[in-house]
């Protein structure tokens, strides 16, 4: 009813004008600041500019290290010839997968009947918890607290009951719509986080909290007190390529997968649970993915495992991509937050203590939310030092697909709940927002509230640099100006720093394998534990090994992520891809440098190729595998008091200026200025490209 009056009261003010600039109404029969009320808005003449640290040119030529590289793919990808999983050719025999999924948020199911759909010709067969022993149904990227396929009960929307193999994906679909399924309905239904504290419908051993100093003692000395809350719904990854398995049986017990992953040993791992045969006999490809975001880190498993199954059982490749509906109502969103937080702080805005509640919507199942939880309790202060706090987290469980990771991994939501601190704290104090974020922030040496001390902390300089690059002052004098002058259009200005730590928070994730093979002819091929999502891992793994060989990166090729290459990977996440697998790269080409040695010793002037041909006829090995652990990290209060939680953090500050239409709800962006300190650039190209993209 309000937008329906703002839309007319727009086409009143809108009419108006034209009236007034016709002359049939006086001038002033619109007041000035009531005329641009009737404007709409118009996409802007885009401007943009992408500043970075070049390298010097006294490296040697071939040193692509530091240089903006077009990403390797990026002509395949631009022109449509860059081949993802479903783009491989359909192969002899091959089925495709349709899912019956759960209509119901929770309920037993009393009847399932497929035998409609089977009588269609063409349809070779259905999959549910009936054709699994318990065991090998349950599922899971660390609990096994999931399913393959809902074993009587089913705990949200979306949840998949069954499969039906069949000819071709429209038969395949229609035949699972005619499987019949009964339900009997189950209270009570828990949707939203405030449900789940009604009904302590939390995950066993929640709460966990993480103390530093003495906040009851702090919050009574504290000058002024507050208490607050905020919150932050869930996001859909909405990644262009859905989730997509293509499984190959090859030989009586060999299993080949293709398949649209972050993390292809995950896959494996489960594929050899779920069909009972050990992992060497199972291969898991991921040549490249159209986005994951994190949901292809853990959820790929609600289609390749079924996929697996039907391709094992019947002896048929299967495949199927997910429709983008079916993989909306699938697999989950970014992780929901609810914060509540008391706060105490002195009258000039110093925080001295605060008690926080973080209470994430997991979904029906854990999946990685214990972990997304804890990365939001390490990240709550953000850039702030608050020397007393008492920082408490629930896993709530509630009946919605399980939420998973994306993006930041919980650290975003943590930094928005101290954002939303130090504006409280700066309303009520009356002071400056800018003056007590740099009264809060860390300094280098300072230590956070799960004891790592911040080695180098350049935040104070990332907001130097990003205000004199936005011209902030003058923005915000034009802002009052504009805000002053326009009753329905109104601009705002927001300036948000970050701290993000770069690590996984499970200790043995951070691991990574490599594999280089040099061929006769020069050439080399370059395999390693990451995926390329599109952000151009690759294209920095080979930069690195150009480096370490000192090589032109044209005599580089990366094929694919395949677990017959590098096994028991980590999944491609955590923003560690390049740190990890670059380190592991770095590790098997110092192997091939000290076995050529001697060879470049005896012909100092010969070129790599003649180096390599005289290896081979010496029958010294030309390949080399690569391993790196990242050092000190898996920090715990009790049994790793000395190690660290992160292995550094990057930092950076973002300023946006944005319009409203108070009418509407309308909004645009106007300007935006970033600054990212992260270190030095492997690719400043491929950074930038990941920084823009992010925003």
């Amino acid at each position: 009813r309000a937008l329906v009056m703002s839309l007319f009261f727009k086409a009143y003010l809108a009419i108006s004008r034209r009236l007034c600039d016709a002359g049939i109404l006086t001038p002033d029969a619109v007041p000035s600041s009531e005329r641009s009320g009737a404007d709409s808005f118009h996409t802007p003449v885009l401007r943009s500019a992408q500043l970075f640290e070049r390298v010097s040119s006294e490296q040697p030529t071939h040193d692509p290290i530091g240089k903006p590289k077009v990403h390797a793919s990026a002509l395949k990808q631009a022109t449509g010839e860059a081949i993802y999983t479903d783009d491989i050719p359909r192969m002899d025999g091959e089925l495709y997968l349709g899912f019956v999924l759960s209509t119901q948020p929770r309920a037993k199911i009393i009847k399932l009947d497929a035998s409609e759909a089977l009588a269609l010709p063409g349809v070779h067969g259905f999959f549910s918890a009936q054709d699994l022993t318990a065991h090998e149904n349950e599922v899971g990227p660390v609990f096994h607290d999931e399913h393959v396929f809902a074993a009587g009960e089913v705990h949200c929307i979306g949840q998949v009951i069954g499969t039906i193999a069949a000819d071709n994906q429209t038969l395949a679909q229609r035949a699972a719509r005619m499987v019949r399924v009964e339900y009997e309905a189950v209270q009570p239904v828990v949707v939203t986080i405030e449900e789940a504290i009604e009904h302590k419908s939390y995950f066993p051993n929640y709460p966990i909290y993480i103390n530093k100093g003495n906040v009851t003692q702090a919050m009574a000395e504290a000058e002024l007190s507050y208490e607050g809350s905020c919150r932050m719904g869930g996001q859909e990854h909405f990644y262009l390529e859905t989730h997509a398995a293509l499984a190959v049986p090859r030989d009586s017990d060999e299993l080949e997968l293709f398949c649209s992953t972050q993390h292809p040993s995950e896959v494996q791992k489960l594929v050899a649970h779920v069909i009972s045969i050990p992992s060497h006999r199972i291969v898991c490809r991921a040549k490249r993915l159209g986005g994951g975001f994190g949901d292809k880190e853990s959820r790929g498993i609600s289609v390749a495992l079924p996929a697996a199954l039907a391709a094992y059982r019947l002896r048929r490749p299967v495949r199927c991509m997910l429709d983008r509906d079916e993989d909306m109502l699938i697999t989950g969103t970014r992780h929901p937050f609810l914060f509540k937080y008391k706060l105490g702080f002195t009258r000039e805005g110093l925080i001295t203590a605060c008690d926080i509640e973080c209470y994430n919507n997991a979904g029906w199942s854990m999946d990685l939310s214990f972990s997304v939880l804890e990365r939001a309790m390490c990240h709550f202060e953000n850039c702030y030092r608050i020397p007393n706090v008492r920082v408490g987290g629930w896993v709530c469980k509630t009946n919605l697909p399980s939420n998973t990771a994306f993006r930041g991994f919980g650290g975003p939501q943590g930094m928005f709940a101290g954002e939303h601190i130090i504006r409280d704290v700066a309303r009520i104090v009356g002071r400056d927002v800018l003056d007590v974020m740099r009264l809060n922030f860390y300094k280098t040496g300072d230590y956070t509230h799960y004891n790592q001390q911040l080695e180098h902390f350049p935040i104070e300089r990332c907001l130097k640099d990003c205000l004199k690059q936005s011209s902030f002052e003058q923005k915000r004098a034009d802002v009052a100006c504009f805000n002053r002058e326009n009753r329905w259009r109104k601009r705002g200005l927001a300036v948000v720093p970050t701290k993000f730590g770069v690590a996984f928070g499970v200790m043995h994730l951070n691991q990574a394998g490599a594999l280089i093979n040099v061929y006769a002819d020069g050439s080399v091929l370059l395999s390693h534990g990451g995926v390329e999502i599109g952000q151009g891992l690759n294209t920095k793994m080979i930069q690195c090994a150009a480096r370490a060989l000192d090589i032109p990166i044209e005599l580089i090729h990366i094929s694919e992520t395949a677990t017959d290459k590098v096994p028991n990977t980590s999944p491609t996440a955590a923003s560690v891809g390049s740190d990890l697998n670059g380190m592991a790269v770095l590790a098997a080409c110092e192997k091939l440098n000290k076995r050529l040695a001697p060879i470049k010793e005896h012909c100092p002037k010969g070129t790599w190729q003649e180096w390599i041909n005289k290896a081979y006829f010496d029958r010294v090995s030309l390949s080399a595998t690569g391993f790196y652990a990242m050092p000190n990290i898996g920090y715990h209060p009790e049994t790793n008091p000395n190690a660290r939680t992160y292995n550094y953090f990057t930092n950076g500050v973002g300023i946006s200026l944005v319009e409203i239409d108070c009418l509407t709800g309308d909004h645009q962006v106007l300007s935006m200025d970033i600054v990212m300190d992260i270190g030095s650039s492997i690719n400043p190209a491929i950074d930038i490209g990941q920084i823009e993209g992010a925003f």
